[in-house]
């Protein structure tokens, strides 16, 4: 008797098997043509950028802006420092802020709110082309990070205990030769290329995997009440995870994939990103501050609150614009 059961068995093991293994081979047939696409529109757009920012940083032009934006910084009782930082991180990513701030060795306090401010806006060229593929205003979004950056820092300014300090602090001089500069920028830029190859294509093949054997509603309803507090649909549910545990750059192939797809609709797509404009990677980026002594939840809440606003007050305006339309005369 027990022979016969595993005469029936196990040919239908091997059989579910097979089958597993032909649908996770179809999975990485088709989700890497659309890696290497989105991989590859990403680099192009990364490499200019990031060469560009680099002649910018080593010609003393970002250092420039800042000596003109550093008064308007000292109304939220930042020192002017805090400009430099802040444009690094609009033209760079979040791991030059954390090495500025560890060279300017600031107050945790200030600290702490230009780490927020940074988190919120950064990587503006590169993210904003994202959004701008999936649906959104870049005029609409820039603005976005920028009003949510200075009020993420008022709110920390006005909730953290302690007062800023008075004390100015200076950024050393920029010594090293251009071609130092350069191989930096190389050896930086050959490592992103890398991240954005694998990750990209890994992410789409793990989407596509999901897909297949219908996982997604498992992400779905256990945080659909917590779309509906955000504001948001629930078919951006999927790419709201993926934004938010490794932010935009990397996490735009499955975004950009949802909408080519009619999964998520321009509209909700437009949605999702007035929230991820401003709060996304909450996971990787505020743990690389940890090395700092900054305390993790000022990191995150804030943005997550301005972030919520951000959604019902786009809801609200799009609202008020139909209920325009429709009115007589």
């Amino acid at each position: 008797m027990l022979f016969l059961s595993l005469h029936l068995i196990i040919p239908l093991f091997f059989l579910n098997t097979e089958t597993t293994i032909s649908r996770l081979n179809r999975c990485v047939r088709t989700a890497l043509p659309k890696g290497l696409k989105t991989a590859w529109w990403l680099i192009k757009i990364t490499v200019p950028v990031s060469f560009g920012v680099m002649l910018l940083d080593y010609f003393g032009i970002l250092n420039l802006i800042a000596q003109h934006t550093g008064p308007f910084f000292k109304l939220l009782g930042l020192p002017g420092v805090s400009a430099i930082v802040l444009i690094t991180s609009i033209f760079t990513n979040i791991y030059s802020v954390v090495a500025i701030l560890a060279m300017l060795n600031l107050p945790v306090r200030e600290g702490i709110i230009l780490a927020t401010m940074c988190l919120v806006s950064h990587g503006f060229l590169i993210e904003t082309a994202v959004m701008k593929r999936t649906g959104s205003s870049p005029v609409r979004m820039l603005l976005l990070r920028i009003a949510g950056s200075f009020a993420v820092a008022w709110m920390l300014n006005m909730a953290m205990p302690g007062h800023i300090s008075n004390h100015e602090f200076l950024v050393p001089a920029h010594l090293e030769s251009f071609s130092a500069a350069f191989l930096h920028w190389f050896y930086s830029i050959s490592s992103t290329v890398i991240k954005i190859l694998i990750l990209v294509n890994v992410l789409l093949i793990f989407q596509q995997i999901m897909e297949e054997f219908g996982w997604i509603g498992l992400i779905d309803k256990p945080l659909s009440p917590l779309m509906k507090i955000f504001g948001l649909p629930q078919s951006a549910t999927l790419s709201w995870v993926v934004a938010n545990l490794i932010g935009l750059a990397y996490g735009s192939a499955i975004m950009i994939d949802q909408t080519e797809k009619g999964k998520m609709s321009r509209e909700d797509a437009d949605l999702l990103n007035h929230h991820v404009s401003v709060s996304h990677s909450q996971l990787e980026d505020p743990l690389l501050f940890l090395t700092l002594g900054y305390t993790l939840h000022w990191l995150i809440w804030p943005r997550v609150l301005v972030a919520i606003a951000a959604v019902w007050l786009r809801k609200a305006g799009l609202k008020l614009k139909n209920n325009r339309k429709v009115l007589p005369g």
